[in-house]
């Protein structure tokens, strides 16, 4: 069965291709050659979920455009331009509106399909007839209209099972039925991806490199790869050399966009006090910080704690005591950091070496392990303290062509 109808008005060069990608995927498509012939289509067609635009010429584009949110319709567009016609199409910047977006030339058609896949799940509509609907049957509005929440994991002295927390936290997630992206922000021993046999992913730093080349502009959920537990995956950078492009406003800004298709970000964050790291403390719901029970881990733990004063986000600051069965008191390490502990997770060191051997997680290699159980028990925990919010209404905001819009029914 095909999914939601995607319409494609786009150069006959174009058209073909993007049209095999996206039947390939399993959307239906949709061709318009002319305004007429779309509103035809819409007339006979109200489950129309995204309409692929060319911005090449900005009247018939308008023309287009109109139609598609004419008559209570709200169809969301993804305008297809160059680089050149783009400051005109968005009137000097990049579309204001969660619905509406842009992709620029030159473009795959992968790229493109996967800006749909995201566009489809930042859609915060209700199936009464009149616009998108989202594939899989009914939809929990509120899970949609929220964003993810960041869990930041962290600890200043290397060694402590950091990487290890974050991809067994992140698959265990995942297994309780949460859209969870895992993201490697080690930009000097990163290894998340060679520990899921993600080797060879393209990265945040490759994307960029070719975005300022004149390449498309890729989303973190572009650049996702997906894992066999279902987690998504990105790098940051698969090497510690000319990650200057990294700019600290740019990666915040391109993870708060990334939470719009998630529920929870779990973020892999490299052992230092780095500008970006603590940006990304600034924006973290939690910081997990996993301990070991030896003297060096533990020192860390209480700098990491003073630091967290300073910047105010101590109180977003738990414990993971790993290796917890190693005979040290948790009440004990707990008063020595001065953080309370959220979880214990015992040492299983062989265990997750012969699941890295093969790309998983022990959540997924070795299930009924006490191991595993640990870190399902932390999911729930995690997931436990983290409600569902309804997103609040909101006011009229500028479509794509400075075109005033009602807020989306939620």
């Amino acid at each position: 069965m095909s999914r939601q109808p995607v319409v494609v008005a786009l150069p006959d060069s174009e058209r073909a291709p993007v049209t095999a990608e996206l039947v390939a995927a399993g959307f239906e498509a949709l061709s318009a050659d002319s305004p007429a012939q779309l509103e035809a289509l819409l007339t006979a067609r109200t489950d129309v979920a995204v309409a692929i635009l060319d911005g090449t010429d900005f009247t018939t584009a308008l023309q287009y455009y109109e139609v598609l949110h004419d008559q209570d319709r709200n169809v969301p567009v993804l305008m297809v331009v160059s680089p050149a016609g783009l400051d005109r199409l968005s009137g000097g910047g990049a579309p204001t509106t969660d619905e509406d977006e842009y992709l620029t030339r030159p473009y795959s058609a992968e790229s493109l399909r996967w800006r749909v896949e995201a566009m489809l799940i930042h859609a915060q509509v209700v199936d009464d007839g009149s616009g998108p609907v989202l594939q899989g049957g009914g939809v929990d509005m509120t899970a949609w209209g929220s964003h993810a929440k960041i869990l930041a994991v962290f600890n200043p002295k290397g060694g402590v099972g950091k990487t290890t927390l974050a991809t067994n936290l992140a698959a265990a997630l995942q297994a309780h039925h949460q859209r969870v992206l895992l993201i490697d922000a080690d930009t000097v021993t990163g290894h998340v991806g060679m520990s899921l046999s993600l080797e060879g992913i393209r990265t945040v730093v490759d994307s960029w490199r070719d975005q300022a080349e004149g390449g498309p502009v890729e989303t973190l959920m572009e650049l996702a790869a997906e894992h066999s537990s279902g987690m998504r995956v990105v790098s940051f950078t698969s090497s510690p050399l000319h990650t200057e492009i990294l700019e600290t406003s740019r990666v915040i800004d391109a993870i708060t966009a990334a939470r719009r298709g998630f529920d929870f970000v779990v973020i892999d964050m490299h052992p230092s006090y780095s500008p970006l790291n603590l940006a990304i403390f600034e924006r973290a719901d939690r910081i997990l910080v996993p301990v070991t029970p030896d003297m060096a881990a533990i020192r860390a733990a209480v700098q990491l704690r003073d630091v967290a004063s300073e910047i105010g986000v101590r109180e977003r600051m738990a414990m993971i005591v790993n290796r917890a069965n190693s005979g040290v008191s948790v009440a004990d390490m707990e008063r020595t950091v001065g953080m309370p502990a959220l979880a214990c997770i015992r040492s299983a060191g062989l265990l997750f070496v012969r699941a890295a051997n093969e790309g998983r997680t022990v959540i997924e290699q070795f299930p009924k392990e006490k191991v595993s159980g640990d870190f399902n028990s932390l999911a729930d925990q995690i997931i436990g303290q983290t409600g569902a919010v309804k997103a609040p209404m909101k006011a009229p905001v500028r479509g794509l062509f400075g075109r005033a819009k009602e807020p989306a029914r939620t």
